[in-house]
């Protein structure tokens, strides 16, 4: 049972969202997302030039494409931070009404690029009393581009702080079995409502350099964990996975099998219907509705395939909130 008085702040953060699809808004996103040393560790005087000259002059309008095809124009904002602010709406409804507590909880949710912004959702918790903050990385394997950028931003938040709250961040969770249940159940709920069965069911991660896993980061093995336990769990539908990385950037040598390399080689070798789930993805964005659903499906379909399906993020629906309500609900013991 927690103290008497205890006000805790839970925040989820996602990677980020431009604001908009023109080109200073995307500029904007992607100058704060590459210019992130553990985004891209290249020297700084390589990659500033780089970076400046070239990226950011070419790449938004591009980008800014990609996102327009998928942009929740009733709202005006990308799915991703549609589907965030749902996921952090119903995690707030559920402890509202699931958990018995007399501590008080206040729910928030952030983006590490863009907004809304890690360092304004702590001050509010700050400013409501809260004095312990658990942050919940919504990246199910670590990398320290990802997990590890969320904690930079979140102790660069609290370093000019008086008074600081307790803090926990959430540990990352590649063969949860709760998390891995609700891949298998999704899955299998997509795949009877298709009116084909996929040969090959393609299991795409976010890639990073090569040089990243070498200099230690963990994160192929945690991929490799989770498809294991999902293939596990699946049963003779197991059989069907592949693991690939998708989502590669610049000249450098990325986590392979490459996703759309493989998509073209499936294709060409007579697959001909295809499934892709993107588990490292805890909602959908541009990387998943772009370039597996579009992107990739072009390929397949114009290399010789003749059936492709894209299964959808956990997102806020039933076994994604599962998810996370069983992540918030671990990382609270003890206070709660």
């Amino acid at each position: 049972m927690s103290e008497p008085g205890v006000r805790i702040g839970v925040l989820l953060v996602n990677l980020g969202t431009p604001e908009a699809t023109d080109y200073w808004s995307m500029r904007r996103y992607l100058k704060e997302f590459l210019s992130d040393r553990r985004v891209v560790e290249t020297s700084r005087l390589i990659w500033w030039p780089i970076l400046n000259l070239i990226i950011l002059t070419q790449r938004p309008s591009r980008s800014g494409k990609a996102y327009q095809s998928i942009w929740n124009r009733e709202r005006n904002e990308s799915p991703l931070k549609t589907i965030s602010r749902a996921q952090a709406e119903k995690l707030a409804q559920w402890i509202t009404s699931g958990i018995p507590t007399n501590a008080a909880i206040e729910v928030d949710w952030a983006m590490r690029y863009g907004q809304p912004g890690i360092a304004p959702a702590l001050a509010r918790f700050v400013a409501a009393g809260c004095d312990r903050v658990l942050v919940v990385p919504l990246y199910p394997q670590y990398a320290a581009a990802t997990t590890a950028s969320v904690a930079d931003a979140v102790f660069a938040a609290l370093a000019p702080m008086r008074v600081q709250p307790a803090l926990r961040i959430a540990p990352p969770y590649p063969a949860d079995p709760v998390y891995i249940d609700a891949l298998a159940a999704s899955l299998r709920k997509f795949l009877a409502g298709l009116d084909f069965s996929p040969e090959v069911i393609l299991v795409s991660f976010h890639g990073i350099p090569q040089a990243y896993v070498d200099k230690g980061d963990p994160y192929p093995r945690q991929c490799e964990e989770t498809f294991r336990a999902l293939a596990a769990a699946l049963g003779p539908d197991g059989k069907k996975l592949k693991l690939t990385y998708q989502s590669r950037f610049g000249r450098a040598e990325w986590l392979r099998p490459y996703t759309d390399e493989t998509v073209r080689t499936l294709a060409r070798e007579g697959c001909r219907s295809l499934a892709v789930i993107t588990p490292g993805f805890v909602a959908d964005c541009v990387e998943t509705l772009e370039e597996i659903d579009k992107e990739n499906r072009h390929v397949f379909l114009e290399n010789g395939g003749a059936k492709f399906a894209t299964v959808p993020c956990l997102n806020d629906g039933a076994e994604g909130m599962e998810v996370i309500r069983a992540i918030v609900a671990r990382e609270l013991q003890g206070w709660v």
